[in-house]
């Protein structure tokens, strides 16, 4: 089998790869194999050409992976219940440090907890979603 048709199939299984996973792994490989495919047209040896692909590689991974990951954000799919958080409840039933309480947030009724004591009554600001509990503050704390 031809050096380059073996190239051209790595390409292909890495970029494959990549649009099944979307997470930028493979994308880097993907560069170098295309490079090792060109120069695997004008150099004959072998292990030449797996080095091209494992070098440039590997310099693309370290110097364009951070810089790449800050301009493509992997955004997280926010919920309907997402829209709670920064929004003001009144506690319904006492939240102390280490018993859940209940708190009023948007017209439903949340089991809470807070890093501090907080009386039924008080207001306070929904911080978190951590399953079906919500952490808040007592409003106006910082």
């Amino acid at each position: 089998m031809e050096q380059w048709l073996i190239w051209l199939i790595l390409v292909i299984l890495l970029a494959l790869i990549e649009v099944a996973t979307i997470n930028l792994t493979t994308i880097w490989f993907v560069v170098s194999g295309i490079i090792a495919l060109i120069a695997s047209l004008f150099i004959g040896n072998y292990i030449i050409q797996f080095g091209i692909f494992v070098i440039v590689g590997v310099i693309l991974l370290i110097t364009t992976k951070p810089f790449l990951t800050k301009f493509i954000k992997l955004h997280k799919v926010r919920t309907n219940v997402d829209r709670i958080i920064g929004m003001i409840g009144v506690v319904t039933e006492k939240i102390s440090k280490n018993k859940d309480g209940e708190v009023k947030v948007d017209g439903k009724i949340w089991t809470a907890y807070a890093d501090n004591t907080i009386k039924k009554g008080d207001l306070v600001k929904v911080l978190e979603i951590k399953g079906v509990k919500i952490k808040v503050e007592k409003e106006g704390n910082k």
